[in-house]
């Protein structure tokens, strides 16, 4: 089967790092500098079912862990050679091992599933996080009806630890790094398991400029346009029978955040997305609605915020430098390198971000 860069499983290992990078020059030259520190290993996988999905489609995955970490990887039945200087080669192998993990836990192994562990591939439990942690404990993960939900970014691990341990997060970032996703699910997974008896999902309902009274429709033909991401997540995690006879009884309430004014949320996971769009009064409004037994999180794009010209200062920005510290309150902190969507978003986000800053 041929490989990129006109080269076949059966040529081995190169020793001329030109060839490989003949199309970057700039990738090329910093290979050639770390020669002198090359490392070479060789991987068997066992479970050779698995090996179609885990090289990918004209070994399309080991050509995009070869081009991120600049170095070559040779397959040959069930097994893998890397050669490149030694950070990279054992950075390659981690990415390789967890990826076989995954796949033998029954979770696809895509293009982003690959970045996404190059990129926690710096971090040095990448293999424990993804086999199982040290002495015994289980995986990082949340069981939903429909899935599983492995994280895929470092950060993402720091936040579904969070989502655990604190009674009230706020996770920051750009666009695309799960922040909402990954709250919803954990909200799902826990009014499966009967330790919280609602989930309270809301959202500011402003949105470039667009005011309520000007839509058609009621009420909630009004606001679900900007509840629809929460609807998407829901949908992704539960049955749709399940969440339409959970709506209708009450146990999942969606609202924008006007409708929380007055309330004690007690017992319940209360989520509340694009935060950046709120008053710092709205803020410290629905922050006072914290009840007994339940879970809050905040989630957001400081950066990015849609409230009209005039109005106060984002509600989300306030709130985190009032309550950065605080005992109970976790604040995770994502960044573009953490993107989950397509590759391009995370360059995207980056571009804006450099341009605006």
């Amino acid at each position: 089967m041929a490989r990129k860069f006109s080269r076949s499983h059966d040529e081995g290992p190169r020793s001329d790092w030109q060839g490989a990078f003949r199309n970057d020059p700039q990738k090329g030259e910093a290979a050639r500098s770390d020669q002198q520190r090359r490392a070479r290993i060789e991987i068997a996988f066992e479970e050779q079912t698995v090996l179609g999905a885990l090289f990918g489609q004209f070994d399309q995955n080991l050509v995009q862990i070869e081009n991120r970490l600049g170095v070559y990887i040779s397959a040959r039945g069930n097994k893998a050679v890397i050669e490149g200087p030694d950070d990279a080669v054992a950075r390659a192998r981690d990415v390789l091992k967890g990826m076989h993990q995954r796949l033998l836990a029954g979770h696809e192994v895509d293009s982003g599933a690959v970045e996404s562990l190059i990129m926690m591939s710096n971090e040095p439990t990448l293999e424990g996080i993804i086999t199982g942690a040290p002495d015994g404990a289980p995986p990082i993960m949340i069981r939903t009806r429909k899935k599983t939900i492995v994280p895929r970014s470092a950060t993402q691990i720091e936040y579904m630890r969070a989502l655990v341990r604190d009674d009230l997060i706020f996770a920051l970032g750009p666009a695309g790094t799960g922040k909402t996703y990954l709250a919803v699910a954990q909200a799902v997974a826990q009014l499966i398991s009967g330790s919280v008896q609602r989930l309270i999902l809301s959202r500011p309902a402003v949105e470039a400029g667009e005011r309520l009274g000007f839509l058609p429709g009621d009420m909630k033909e009004k606001v679900d346009p900007y509840l629809r991401p929460i609807y998407d997540a829901l949908y992704d995690c539960m049955p749709p029978e399940q969440v339409e006879r959970r709506l209708a009884s009450g146990e999942i309430e969606i609202a924008p955040i006007a409708f929380m004014r007055g309330r004690t949320l007690a017992d319940a996971f209360v989520i509340l997305d694009e935060a950046q769009n709120t008053t710092p009064m709205q803020m410290k409004m629905f922050l006072t609605r914290f009840g007994q037994n339940s879970r809050m999180v905040i989630c957001g794009d400081p950066k990015q915020t849609d409230l009209p010209g005039g109005t106060a200062a984002s509600g989300l920005n306030d709130a985190v430098k009032r309550l950065e510290g605080v005992e109970g309150i976790g604040m995770v902190r994502f960044n573009v390198a953490d993107v989950v969507r397509h590759p391009i978003v995370g360059r995207i986000v980056e571009a804006y971000e450099g341009k605006d800053g």
